[in-house]
């Protein structure tokens, strides 16, 4: 955490009155205001000078949005859709909501990605719609409907929810996905469709929770982020969406090629169900904000880090609340969220 001086003030008659103790300095998370509520699985990218935080919507709202000048001041936009394709919903019966969405800006076009499901099974798919740009103000601005890219059924061992793209250093693309079951994927894509370059092919498994047969194995929220020669693999362990009894909490490992394996800083493997801690719940003595996690990342212009994710605020019935947090590299060459 950032500390700084808090200065004595002069006293009556000139008597000096002491300098305050140090102090922690506030946080981005502790200045952010504005419609920070409802968020859940945020992603953030950043447009001319404008950030965009695209989350889950459900109903009548698909993919919510919210705008910032300053990283601080949040206002909430209109869902990006209100209906959900044709294609999705005869693919996945039941699926009320556009899940997780992933963005990223290739080849001229904003890619987002998203997920449609129901709770609980692996029948699940990703689409994708892309867009010339981010803002509805713009002639140019509409989303176009790209279909699905990766489906599972219950015959796999995966969940195809939880999208997130990446470039690697060699100009390949590549989708991480994965919640539960054997864990977190890999799939090579096709750069000019932004789908699968080998369909049928297997993907890299890069992440998972070993359990008893039949066991829980809460892992999810994959995020590939390219820093200081290596890739930085970042997913949520444990439950989410219980509110203030939510344990999602985030690791993080690191490999030199992106298709792993990754390790924490102990070498402890996250095919292990291991790694890293990132982002926890408060302190005991805080417990405010519970189950951070699905995190998404922004590499802004001025080369600063920032890590987006979401928690629940005991203070106000558990909501699901946006939370920012800067990232410091520390002498080791490992992330340190500033939240």
């Amino acid at each position: 955490m950032w500390a700084t001086a808090i200065a004595g003030l002069a006293g009556v008659a000139g008597a000096a009155v002491p300098a305050a103790a140090d102090q922690p300095a506030a946080t981005l998370n502790s200045r952010m205001t504005g419609d920070l509520v409802p968020t859940h699985d945020p992603v953030i990218i950043r447009e001319g000078d404008t950030y965009h935080v695209f989350g889950t919507g459900h109903g009548q709202r698909l993919i919510e949005t919210r705008t910032s000048k300053d990283l601080v001041h949040w206002t909430a936009g209109a869902p990006l859709f209100t209906a959900i394709p044709d294609w999705a919903k005869k693919a996945i019966p039941g699926t009320d909501g556009m899940w997780a969405p992933d963005i990223a800006f290739v080849n001229g076009r904003y890619r987002l990605y998203y997920s449609v499901s129901t709770f609980g099974s692996n029948r699940s798919a990703i689409g994708l719609f892309t867009s010339p740009t981010l803002d509805p103000g713009a002639p140019d601005y509409g989303w176009r409907d790209e279909g699905m890219v990766v489906m599972s059924t219950p015959s796999d061992d995966f969940n195809a929810i939880d999208p997130n793209f990446i470039v690697d250093r060699e100009g390949r693309h590549w989708l991480s996905l994965g919640s539960f079951w054997s864990g977190i994927k890999l799939f090579e894509l096709d750069p000019k469709t932004g789908k699968p370059l080998r369909p049928g092919k297997a993907p890299f498994a890069i992440a998972q929770r070993p359990a008893p047969a039949g066991g829980p194995a809460p892992v999810e929220a994959p995020f590939i982020v390219d820093h200081g020669g290596y890739y930085w693999l970042i997913i949520s362990y444990d439950y989410c969406c219980k509110g203030t009894n939510s344990t999602y909490y985030t690791v993080i490992g690191r490999s030199k090629a992106i298709t792993g394996p990754y390790l924490g800083k102990d070498g402890s493997a996250l095919m292990d169900g291991r790694g890293t801690i990132f982002l926890r719940a408060d302190l005991q003595e805080q417990q405010r904000f519970r189950g951070p996690g699905h995190a998404g990342w922004l590499h802004d212009r001025d080369g600063r880090d920032y890590v987006v994710y979401h928690a629940y605020d005991r203070e106000k019935n558990g909501a699901p609340t946006l939370r920012i947090a800067p990232v410091r590299w520390g002498a080791d060459g490992w992330p340190v969220a500033e939240y």
